[in-house]
């Protein structure tokens, strides 16, 4: 995979030109091509039209959209350039490979004119068409930005609401969707009940595409959650298919309670890892069930069945050498992050394309998938604190995902080892709870 992202990266510069009524999932859709191809190691970066909008309008009201408000025109033109002239700077001074402009962007002489300006900087143009009229879709969205768009920060929500529907009206005025044949461009017409592709051409393009194709935008939840506390964990070894410990399996009887309290009587589907003591945690939940080997922990090598201590001892270079670089190092006849990433790209596709899902899997894999949905950078994801015995929520929003944590209260092992830690003349962990990475 790092292969074809640094070569691509060399030649290439695409700006992702958003197009569509508000309330049609733009933002959404914005930030997640932004945090998959960073999440694949493609610089990418989403410059928000309305954020330029909100420096000399904080809080507009709908007329301000109205296309015969002359000095809304203006500033929403020139706030639309200042977001182009900043991508403009990024693509030049840091290198950067994607670039997203999050904007209505609604009609042809707007698209005409981001489509020259690009063109003008050796950057290519891909639109991206979110058309929908779904009307259930729309007034979730709404009620989404309601509470979550900085628009309406502090503002009745109610009013909000009924603002940002006239604001829709203005915008439905002028409207003009994607018909030009000569155009790059993705039309995904309620959350892909249809998508139209054209003159896609580019590898880069085609993942994005690619991913388009598997997305939606309707509300769901990701729960994730590592196995219960296993009998290597209370060891310190590193890897295996070790069964779970007495503690553990009070996590794997408790689970169901969480789950059900969390999700309430929401359908869900339960994934886990082709090892014993993910299946052994998830075997009293109540749901339909699939085993990955994607979700399989990150292979230790040859370190497979050492203590951390052990590793040190024998592989003092290798552990110095994990420590400087944890993202990129792989372990001797084993796998680092990057791979555990590669691995997990059918994962993330095909999470992208169900309803509520919940992951039983392990340390390494939940924060490589965690680093995805809450857009943590690489050098940061390995060295993420995910507890045993705890059940994340994850709900993805417009402008953000929501996380709830729910502890089950039952102790366990700390797996955790700070960046630069030594184990040497560290005890082994007990019931006590003595700090150890004992997990990749």
């Amino acid at each position: 995979m790092g292969g074809y992202t640094i070569s691509e990266a060399e030649n290439t510069r695409i700006c992702v030109v958003m197009v569509g009524l508000p309330a049609r999932g733009k933002s959404l859709i914005a930030q997640k091509i932004v945090r998959y191809l960073s999440w694949l190691s493609i610089k990418a970066r989403c410059f928000n039209v309305g954020s330029y909008r909100r420096q000399v309008a904080a809080h507009p009201s709908a007329e301000f959209f109205d296309i015969h408000n002359k000095e809304g025109e203006r500033l929403r033109r020139e706030s639309a350039l200042a977001a182009v002239k900043d991508m403009m700077r990024w693509f030049e001074e840091e290198g950067g490979v994607v670039g997203v402009l999050d904007a209505t962007n609604s009609t042809k002489e707007r698209r005409s004119w981001v489509r020259k300006m690009m063109l003008e900087h050796g950057i290519e143009p891909m639109f991206v068409e979110s058309w929908c009229d779904d009307e259930e879709l729309i007034m979730h969205n709404i009620i989404d930005v309601k509470t979550g768009s900085p628009d309406y920060a502090g503002q009745d929500p109610e009013e909000a609401v009924r603002d940002f529907q006239e604001r829709i009206r203005k915008y439905e005025e002028v409207y003009e969707t994607i018909e030009d044949e000569g155009l790059t461009y993705v039309k995904i017409i309620n959350v892909n009940a249809q998508v139209i592709i054209n003159r896609i051409q580019c590898y880069i393009q085609s993942r994005i595409v690619y991913y388009l194709m598997n997305l939606h935008i309707k509300r769901r939840c990701i729960w994730l959650s590592r196995h219960g506390e296993s009998q290597y964990n209370l060891t310190g070894q590193l890897g295996g298919d070790s069964d779970l410990s007495p503690r553990g399996d009070m996590y794997a009887h408790k689970l169901p309670d969480l789950v059900l309290d969390a999700a309430g009587g929401q359908p869900l589907t339960v994934w886990t890892s082709t090892l014993k003591r993910t299946q052994q945690t998830a075997r009293f939940l109540e749901y339909p069930q699939l085993q990955w080997k994607a979700l399989d922990e990150l292979d230790a090598g040859v370190c497979d069945g050492l203590t951390y201590k052990e590793v040190e001892e024998q592989y003092p270079e290798d552990f110095r050498a994990r420590d400087d670089n944890k993202f990129e190092y792989r372990y001797r006849g084993g796998e680092s992050y990057r791979d555990v990433v590669a691995r997990l790209e059918p994962v993330i596709m095909e999470l992208e394309r169900q309803d509520n899902i919940m992951i039983v899997t392990h340390q390494a894999v939940l924060r490589c998938i965690y680093a995805y949905f809450m857009n943590v950078p690489q050098d940061r994801s390995p060295w993420m604190e995910v507890p045993l015995h705890t059940l994340i929520k994850l709900e993805p929003r417009a402008y953000s995902t929501i996380e709830t944590r729910i502890s089950a209260n039952i102790p366990a092992v700390s797996t955790y080892r700070e960046k630069g830690q030594t184990t040497l003349g560290a005890r082994t962990p007990t019931l006590d709870a003595t700090t150890v990475d004992t997990t990749q």
